[in-house]
């Protein structure tokens, strides 16, 4: 039956979605994720578990090692933290490669255009690195990937105009680019500072009692926090998994985004759970029993893709597993990809959304104790069902139940992508054996 389901998605729903996917700003977006920030997601990953033992309570963590905590931190922040910026590079870099021109300049003056439109207008002598690094990271990744794909299209456009500085034939290449990208530069960088001054002087958060100007990443995120009902229901879980998974889709980190808005009310409910009430929709709901393996309940595609045929897909198999272990799935996002994937979205989404669907209820008829203990996100499938839900073996077996229910609903799609991907591995290796088998002909006929 799964068999015939992948068949069925495979004739009737792939190619629509492959003409989607063949779009060269997509492609330019997931190779961007996967050459320039992978990398440091990973990197950035094995400092986190350090920082985050997978085993402590929060409440738990020694004075001693607290302080150790922070440092170990640093790292991560600064690889893992830093992600957006370098993919603004890396969407630039990309859509001009696809486009056939000079990459590196508009890479780099993407760098500068995400920074100007990521910091408010005002003294910089003020201004933290804490304060920005969210925004850097995966709170930035959505104007990281617009800016990279205008800061591209821009450079290109002039480079194919008259609008440009030129310079003679006699004039060495390199001094010759930086003239032509003379003028896109001082456009983009106006019309960045312009939106970002309008930005900051008609719009204001109030943060600690201050009023601080609004940035473009926080405008965007204000956009989004009307679309959250907050409130412990089902149709509030419903609509929070949804946002969170439809923007991790398209590259934003939907986690941090909806907890910064509804953690206050998770973590009422989380307290009166402790002491007798029958909350559901907390904190350890989403990240302890929805996201198995990460966000989108990916643990079953680490056993896909260590069995695949695809040589892509085994190779992220096999650095995804150490991370999934600890519910770390970048690799997985990024390297299958999932994000902006049109044929992995689908069951990104939806697989989470079954899953709530399926706790709600269990919750509900109280076949498991409700959540009552926050933890690391690190702790390992299994283990953190049965802390969250207060030491009920219960809720270790409800995430070994949802993971099985999460392999079956992924299998089609895995199997659809995986095949794609074997196609194009096998052209990759015929175009790269055709010159060897010419040059063994001519080699034999000399003979």
């Amino acid at each position: 039956m799964i068999e015939r389901v992948g068949n069925w998605f495979e004739r009737y729903l792939v190619p629509p979605l492959g003409v989607i996917g063949s779009s060269i700003y997509l492609q330019a977006i997931r190779d961007a994720f996967i050459i320039f920030t992978l990398p440091l997601i990973i990197a950035g990953s094995v400092f986190l578990i350090i920082a985050n033992p997978p085993f402590w309570s929060p409440d738990a963590i020694p004075e001693s090692y607290k302080a150790f905590q922070t440092a170990v931190e640093v790292p991560f922040q600064l690889s893992f933290g830093l992600m957006a910026l370098f993919l603004a590079f890396g969407v630039a870099h990309s859509l001009s490669q696809y486009r056939r021109t000079e990459a590196v300049q508009p890479g780099i003056l993407a760098i500068v255009v995400f920074l100007v439109v990521s910091i408010p207008v005002g003294d910089l002598d003020t201004l933290r690195l804490g304060d920005l690094l969210p925004y850097f990271g995966g709170q930035g990744l959505l104007v990281a990937i617009l800016v990279g794909i205008g800061t591209g299209e821009v450079v290109y456009r002039f480079r194919q105009s008259r609008l440009t500085i030129r310079l003679p034939k006699t004039v060495p290449p390199n001094v010759k680019r930086a003239f032509e990208a003379l003028v896109p530069t001082l456009i983009l960088l106006t019309v960045a500072w312009l939106l970002e001054w309008f930005i900051s002087a008609h719009t204001f958060i109030n943060a600690d009692g201050k009023a601080q100007p609004y940035t473009l990443p926080i405008l965007l995120m204000t956009v989004f926090k009307p679309l959250v009902v907050v409130q412990d229901s089902y149709p509030a879980a419903v609509l929070e998994i949804i946002l969170m998974m439809l923007l991790w889709s398209v590259g934003i980190h939907g986690m941090n985004i909806v907890t910064a808005m509804a953690a206050p009310f998770w973590f009422t409910t989380l307290a009166n759970n402790v002491h007798g009430g029958h909350g559901i929709v907390t904190e350890p709901f989403f990240h302890i029993f929805a996201h198995l393996g990460g966000s989108g309940a990916t643990w079953p595609l680490v056993i896909y893709m260590l069995r695949s045929r695809s040589s892509q897909l085994r190779t992220v198999g096999k650095v995804a597993l150490g991370p999934a272990i600890f519910n770390i799935n970048e690799p997985i996002t990024f390297g299958i990809p999932m994000v902006l994937n049109p044929i992995m979205m689908i069951p990104f989404v939806c697989v989470p959304l079954v899953i709530v669907t399926i706790n709600y209820i269990v919750f509900s008829l109280g076949w498991v104790h409700v959540p009552v203990i926050m933890q690391p996100f690190t702790v390992p499938v299994g283990i953190s069902g049965i802390i969250a839900s207060g030491g009920d073996i219960r809720g270790g077996l409800l995430q070994l139940f949802d993971i099985l229910v999460s392999a079956v609903l992924y299998y089609p799609f895995f199997k659809a992508w995986e095949r794609i991907l074997m196609s194009k591995e096998q052209q990759a290796a015929q175009t790269n054996e055709g010159p060897k088998e010419q040059l063994v002909g001519a080699h034999h006929q000399s003979n």
